[in-house]
């Protein structure tokens, strides 16, 4: 852990203690806020963990700052599994606010938390640095949007970026059904609606079943965790919504096998069905860190490097005939439908020396042919029809 930061923080009348603490990420702009029994708090900057000059904190202290942030329900999951979800929300004199998203759980028997903080402002698809055919893949009338990543690359935030151009651009019906909150919309051309699980809703089967009666135009439906939510979510597509949804998966052509993996194997074909005609585009994201000469000249310290894939009908087929294998070859030869594989999005991100030529390369899923992509190779494609 890097060197110490010397708080200088204020709490406001009547806020809790905790929020010194948080008041420090912000002050900092820091990313995330660690709290730990045994270790002063620390903080994440530009990706490096930085201790605060504070005492090392006791089971007292834990339970003093965190137990007044929990609502009776959320006080309940923590003693019954361990751990809990929720948003933390700082407010500023001005009446803005700030919200963290918070995960509180027990290690070795004592109290621990990780809280990310959360932008305010949605940024746009310039902003982040996302390609703009995202721009053009929100437009369709009904059918499933993916995002699929590893925890913490940046799905919940492409997400809400693609929401919120919506937002300004069109005139539709937004409902978001989330554990918890992280992006608060303002209501623009679009009426949006959000609900959080626990707070606003029982559970996340009560919300999808009301969300199709909310007259909606689009679903987002957060993390598509288990059979049941992704099987909602997909009755909500049939019936002529378009849903967005999150998934854990490396890749745009891993995602068929994980959502596949949540049912048995008799249901395989139907699902397949389903995907087929239900599908409209997997966007597959990683993080990673900029040059330090695009930090200092833009602030991004991180950048997506995305994998795209677009429903047509090469890609149709080849999920209906079981030959996931060769999807990765449908994307490569898709660059006019504006798919993209995660070789060419780090060879744009090099060429605009965005990031460093050797992350690109520890991230490749194919270094040799990111080398030659590099040096304006095209590898010939093979047929695949």
């Amino acid at each position: 852990m890097s060197t110490v930061i010397e708080p200088v923080i204020e709490v406001m009348p009547n806020e809790p203690e905790a929020n010194k603490l948080f008041r420090m990420v912000m002050k900092f702009k820091g990313s995330d806020l660690h709290l730990k029994v045994g270790l002063a708090p620390a903080m994440r900057l530009a990706g490096v963990l930085r201790q605060m000059q504070l005492p090392s904190l006791s089971i007292a202290d834990m339970e003093r700052l965190m137990f007044p942030l929990l609502s009776g329900r959320q006080r309940t999951i923590l003693e019954e599994t361990g751990g809990v979800d929720f948003a933390h929300i700082v407010f500023e004199p001005n009446g803005e606010e700030t919200r963290f998203r918070v995960n509180l759980f027990r290690q070795r028997g004592r109290l621990s938390l990780v809280a990310r903080r959360v932008s305010t402002s949605i940024p746009n698809f310039e902003g982040l640095g996302l390609p703009p055919i995202l721009s053009e893949i929100t437009k369709a009338d009904q059918g499933i949007i993916i995002l699929a990543g590893v925890t913490g690359s940046g799905k919940s935030t492409t997400i809400a970026s693609m929401l919120q151009y919506v937002n300004t651009t069109e005139r539709c019906h937004i409902v978001t059904i989330e554990d918890p909150i992280e992006f608060t919309f303002k209501d623009d051309k679009s009426i949006i609606n959000q609900r959080e699980v626990g707070i606003d809703v029982i559970d996340w089967d009560t919300a999808l079943k009301h969300a199709v009666r909310q007259d909606p135009d689009i679903i987002l439906v957060g993390e598509m965790r288990d059979r049941d939510t992704f099987s909602a979510a997909l009755h909500a597509a049939e019936t002529g919504h378009l849903v967005f949804g999150t998934i854990h998966a490396s890749s745009a052509p891993s995602t068929i096998s994980r959502i596949l993996d949540l049912f048995p194997q008799d249901m395989h074909p139907a699902m397949r069905q389903n995907l087929a005609f239900n599908l409209k585009c997997v966007i597959a994201q990683k993080l990673l860190p900029t040059t330090k000469e695009w930090a200092a000249n833009t602030g991004q310290t991180r950048v997506p490097t995305c994998e795209i894939m677009r429903m047509n009908p090469t890609v149709r087929k080849l999920i209906l005939t079981e030959e996931d294998i060769k999807l990765g070859d449908a994307i490569r030869i898709g660059k006019e439908e504006g798919m993209m594989d995660f070789t060419e999005s780090l060879r744009l991100l090099c060429v605009a020396e965005k990031i460093e030529r050797s992350t690109a390369f520890e991230v490749a899923p194919s270094p040799e042919s990111l080398k030659m992509a590099l040096k304006g190779i095209t590898i010939a494609q093979p047929g695949i029809l």
